[in-house]
């Protein structure tokens, strides 16, 4: 059974030491109400936590790798010039496209003078200039405080949503009702039912196959987390379902497949998922895990670990 922990596996590629990352009006306005996930994290604090350091060493995933890059390349230090940075992940026709938004202090002055130096021409879509970046991605200055980048048709659909000829985030009820309950969070995310049942999928392995989650999979409305690096590493996610029965179903195959796991587990993994607590409430599936530093670095360096975020 693939192993269980690729859930959590999945929330750290995308986590770093955070401060509270509400995300911001501009934001909110050039994502595409057609969401499959946000991603949300705040870079002022990622100095403060020798943990949350290790982990983004370690389990950066590639497309942060290639955004940071992409900065800079363009004279942004991304530890030092940037305080939030978003990840969306939207629908457009039968693809899936991908937006980021960063802030932080990024002059528009300063950033047309070095394009210039480098000979580098922008191309005017939207009443808004779009800058090639490298690594095929571009970029675009919304103000002085946000930078929106992705690849080209992924950025021209923001600025239309930004302009209202397609519908934002905010016309996206389900989702804000979601992000209501974890944007004030260190490190938070949401995910409509399409990307919930992606992320379980790869958490539960085999276990995804059974007759019980192929029910279930239809009754998921959506999900959301939160993580925090303030003592140790505290996370938390909930699954909504339509029903307490799918919510309590779904939390028993959950905790079978915890309990398999533990068999072959080293002692670092069994602490693991011994930490981790699996529960229902109502029509809702809560998750959560909490380990000090020290425990969480021994995870860390375990094969059970290196093979779940591989």
């Amino acid at each position: 059974m693939k192993k269980l922990t690729s859930l959590f596996a999945i929330i750290l590629l995308s986590s770093v030491a955070a401060d509270a990352a509400a995300l911001g009006t501009s934001a909110r306005s050039v994502i595409p109400s057609e969401i499959q996930q946000i991603i949300v994290v705040d870079y002022r604090k990622l100095s403060s936590s020798a943990t949350a350091t290790e982990l983004k060493d370690r389990v950066l995933p590639e497309n942060l790798r290639e955004f940071e890059k992409a900065l800079q390349g363009v004279g942004i230090n991304p530890g030092k010039d940037m305080e939030q940075l978003v990840f969306a992940s939207f629908r457009k026709g039968d693809s899936l496209r991908f937006i980021g938004v960063a802030q932080g202090q990024f002059s528009m002055l300063s950033l047309a003078k070095q394009m210039k130096q480098k000979k580098t021409a922008p191309t005017s879509y939207h009443n808004s200039l779009i800058y090639p970046m490298g690594n095929g991605l571009v970029m675009s200055l919304l103000d002085d405080n946000t930078m929106l980048f992705g690849e080209n048709p992924s950025v021209k659909n923001a600025l239309e949503a930004r302009d209202g000829d397609i519908p934002s985030l905010n016309s996206n009820t389900r989702i804000a009702d979601l992000m209501a309950d974890v944007d004030s969070a260190s490190v938070w995310s949401v995910l409509d039912p399409v990307g919930t049942q992606t992320m379980l999928r790869t958490a539960l392995g085999d276990a995804a196959g059974v007759a019980d989650y192929e029910a279930i999979k239809k009754r998921l409305l959506g999900s959301h987390y939160k993580m925090e690096f303030a003592s140790g590493v505290d996370f938390d996610l909930d699954v909504v379902t339509s029903d307490t029965m799918s919510a309590a179903t779904l939390s028993s195959l959950v905790r079978v497949g915890m309990q398999l796991k533990k068999i072959n587990a080293t002692p670092a993994e069994k602490a693991f998922l011994e930490s981790m607590d699996v529960d229902s409430d109502s029509g809702t599936l809560k998750l959560h895990f909490k380990a000090d530093d020290q425990r969480f670095e021994a995870l860390l360096h375990s094969d059970l670990f290196n093979a779940a975020v591989r």
